[in-house]
């Protein structure tokens, strides 16, 4: 274990070109030592670097030895929890550097206000349960993250039963929080259109949402994101009215076929492990699953 020499912490809004790329590597060197998954989400992060929020609203909690960067914790938010994910480099670990890290990080939710937080682990990190067990955070859910590891199953235009892709705009943004509430809010609590991030704004960020319409009539949605080389598939849904006539694996299959159409080298989704339904349509689809993040939430 290296000793630290020339420790200081930058706490910054957003993250620029440069920290992404440093917290990039401290990723990369992270996953092949402890070979478990994150999710840091730099990508959509480094598209909303744009945004100056102001001081008073810290994301970006990072910690240096001298001009390495050896300890990250990232605080997201999606209309919901803030959710926290963070590694510390390998060399450095058994030095208090996350727990200092997440003592900011406390401070920054306590002076926000901001609800609950959820904190994010692999199930296979050890480190990661264990500090998690220490802040007396209650399991909350988990989620599979599945990549597309066999072809997808071919499809003609007739069997997509008439579906067309709208690209979502700002006049959307009810629709797309109301159907976020059906899909993925189990309380039944809707989200204020002004505590969304707007379509149009979160295209800018790499996220692109799409309504799902058949004979004129919206009957679901999907966003995708496209990295230089990582297509993703998040928030795909079909209204229940519309369910079990084959329009969920339609879409699926127009998803995949939009980010192979933009030239994605691989794709992902992301799918709650209790959700059985959702598993069995997207290992249809030649899906399978990498690893399982864990949800713990904090009050």
């Amino acid at each position: 274990m290296r000793e630290i020499s020339k420790p200081w912490i930058k706490l910054k809004e957003g993250l620029d070109e440069e920290d992404y790329k440093r917290v990039g590597q401290l990723q990369e060197r992270c996953i092949e030592h402890d070979q478990t998954a994150l999710k840091l989400e730099l990508d959509y992060k480094l598209g909303v670097s744009g945004n100056d929020m102001g001081i008073q609203a810290v994301n970006e909690f990072m910690y240096f030895d001298g001009e390495k960067l050896i300890g990250y914790i990232g605080i997201c938010c999606f209309g919901g929890p803030w959710e926290v994910n963070g590694v510390v480099d390998p060399e450095y670990r058994g030095k208090g550097i996350f727990s200092k890290l997440f003592e900011l990080v406390l401070d920054e939710w306590k002076s926000r206000g901001s609800g609950s937080m959820l904190l994010l682990s692999d199930r296979n990190s050890v480190s990661g349960q264990g500090f998690i067990a220490g802040t007396g955070a209650q399991y909350e859910h988990s989620e599979y993250e599945m990549f597309l590891k066999k072809e997808a199953p071919g499809f003609a235009p007739e069997q997509l039963g008439g579906l067309t892709f709208r690209k979502a705009t700002n006049a959307d943004a009810q629709e797309i929080a109301r159907q976020n509430v059906i899909y993925f809010n189990d309380t039944g609590e809707s989200v204020e259109v002004e505590d969304m991030i707007l379509p149009e704004e979160e295209e800018k960020r790499g996220m692109t949402s799409y309504l799902v319409e058949k004979d004129g009539q919206v009957i679901g949605k999907v966003n995708l994101q496209l990295t230089s080389k990582l297509g993703a598939i998040f928030g795909l849904g079909v209204l229940p009215e519309h369910r079990r006539k084959g329009y969920g694996r339609a879409l699926l299959l127009l998803a995949i076929g939009n980010l192979k159409e933009a030239k994605a080298q691989e794709i992902m989704l992301q799918v709650a492990a209790d959700n059985s339904n959702a598993l069995t349509l997207y290992k249809s689809c030649g899906f399978e699953e990498t690893s399982t993040m864990d949800y713990f939430e904090l009050k």
